[in-house]
This record gives C-alpha cells, structure tokens and sequence, in this order.
C-alpha cells in the first residue's frame, strides 16, 4: 500500500461506456454496432443512446463508490449519457497516448493507466473488454483490492453484475 492510501476510503469504479452501459446485443442475440459520422462526437447522432437504461445511475450510485469514467467518450460522457442515467458530472480518466505494443500480449490498453490513476486505492473496473492477463497484471502491479469485472457487451450491466460488485465491494471494503 502507498503511503497515504487507505482501504477505508471510498473505492474507485471505473466505467467503461459502449458494451457495459450501451449493449450491443440486439434482440436477435447477434452484436449490433451502431454506424456512427465519425465527424460527430460520440453521443451525436448515435440510435444506441436509446439503449441506455435511466435508472442505471441510481443504482451505481447506490454502490458507494467514488464513480469514475473510463471510456474513450471522455467528458462526452457526462455531457451525453450522465444526464440520461442520472448520474452527475464525474472525473474522466484522461488516456494518454499509448502503444499497443506496451506491456505483456493481451493486456488491454486500459489496464496499466487505469492502476495508475488508482495509485493504490481499492477499485473495481467494469468493462466488456477486461481479460485473464489485466487480472494477472492488475494482481501484480496494484497494491490494494481490485476488482476487474467483465460486463457481456450484448447484454450491459445485469441484476447479476450488480450482485457481483455489491459482493466483492462487501468483503474488500466494508463501509
């Protein structure tokens, strides 16, 4: 544990957009992408905002956590999808220029910046694209709990993803 970091304070969750928050899946159960003018900021002119259920932000907020996004939406993302949840303006993880050939193979792109940001502070991470290597990574390089939860991008955040995080935010960090 760094110095000045504590498991008592209040974990970080950090919020991937497209996938846990905007499923893809359609009712067919195939992936559905959205054609998007890539003109456009990402919340302009994009039919998978529909998707977004309102009471999302009500229950995240309900978890405890510090809120965080972590979406290459960035600030779009309190601009477009915070007001449609319910959710206030949150920090934004700010990417920065990254290679892809940075770190082990298979370690997303996210992962070590995210660990970063965290600076030894207890967090979960809730994403469609987290794998057995950021775990492994994330097992290594982080001094405090985690919690990497991979969210089904056909389906978003479910009754049982909210369970899982309740759980682990139940044993890893009591309030």
């Amino acid at each position: 544990m760094r110095a000045g970091k504590s498991v008592t304070e209040r974990p970080l969750l950090f919020l991937d957009m497209d996938g846990p928050l905007i499923p893809f899946g359609s009712s067919s159960g195939h992936l559905q992408t959205a054609a998007v003018d890539s003109s456009t900021s990402p919340g302009q002119g994009n039919p998978l905002l529909k998707r977004l259920d309102p009471g999302l932000g009500a229950r995240l907020m309900a978890l405890g956590c510090h809120l965080v996004w972590a979406t290459t939406w960035m600030e779009e993302a309190n601009e477009t999808v915070s007001p449609r949840i319910g959710l206030p303006r949150l920090p934004v993880v700010e990417w920065p220029d990254f290679r892809a050939d940075e770190g082990p193979r298979g370690l997303h792109w996210k992962t070590r910046h995210l660990v970063e940001w965290a600076d030894g502070r207890p967090f979960l991470w809730v994403d469609d694209e987290i794998s057995a290597m950021d775990r492994l990574w994330v097992d290594a390089s982080h001094p405090g709990p985690s919690l990497l939860h991979r969210v089904d991008p056909t389906k978003g955040l479910m009754n049982a993803d909210f369970s899982t995080l309740t759980g682990w935010l139940c044993a890893a960090a009591p309030r």
